[in-house]
């Protein structure tokens, strides 16, 4: 069995696409949500799913171990962000090489960067011009957003377009793809490798 565990900060409607995709696949599965928040809904999701949760502060992330053993504890194969905010461990990235993804709502490299999430991106690009913007699914590395580019979708602006407007077309191509994206590289995986065991 493949394992995943999803990082969240919010609402979780990308988690929870996830959750449903993988809910009766026999060779994957969602093992474990941690959350940087305490009351972010993401937490009912996951329990709607029962799929076991880690709430964690800034200090137990940067500054102990636990979260990573709680990983290796469970196997994790894949690391998957889904709307979280923070940084991840330079220790992290390197004990998970190639197996922590990201998914941002903009055509990476514009629109990227610290800061630059939610509603906040569908306006910088509105603010453009553009005429057409989309998702990218990407690997994490130290930096916000720029990690190697796995794949994109686009869509087009239309003229009456709003923030709002362009954040439902963009949450449609998420829902859509980020799961399937999810299981492709899982499929790639060695699993006979743990993170940290080599």
């Amino acid at each position: 069995m493949k394992r995943i565990a999803i990082f969240a900060s919010g609402s979780g409607s990308n988690a929870q696409r996830i959750m449903e995709h993988f809910k009766r696949n026999k060779e994957m599965e969602v093992a474990l949500v941690l959350c940087n928040k305490p009351d972010a809904y993401v937490l009912q999701r996951a329990d709607n799913f029962e799929v076991p949760t880690h709430v964690f502060n800034r200090e137990e992330l940067y500054h102990t171990n636990s979260i990573d053993n709680l990983m290796k504890n469970l196997e994790i194969d894949l690391i998957v962000l889904a709307g979280f905010m923070w940084l991840i461990p330079e220790r992290i990235i390197q004990a998970y090489s190639k197996r922590i993804v990201n998914i941002h709502p903009a055509l990476l490299p514009k629109f990227g960067g610290e800061g630059m999430y939610g509603k906040k991106v569908h306006e910088a690009v509105l603010e453009s011009g553009d005429t057409e913007t989309g998702i990218s699914i990407h690997y994490v590395n130290e930096l916000f957003d720029e990690g190697e580019i796995i794949y994109q979708s686009r869509c087009l602006i239309d003229s009456n377009d709003d923030a709002e407007k362009l954040a439902y077309k963009v949450h449609q191509l998420e829902h859509l793809h980020y799961p399937k994206i999810i299981e492709d590289l899982l499929k790639k995986l060695d699993k006979k490798v743990y993170p940290g065991t080599h």
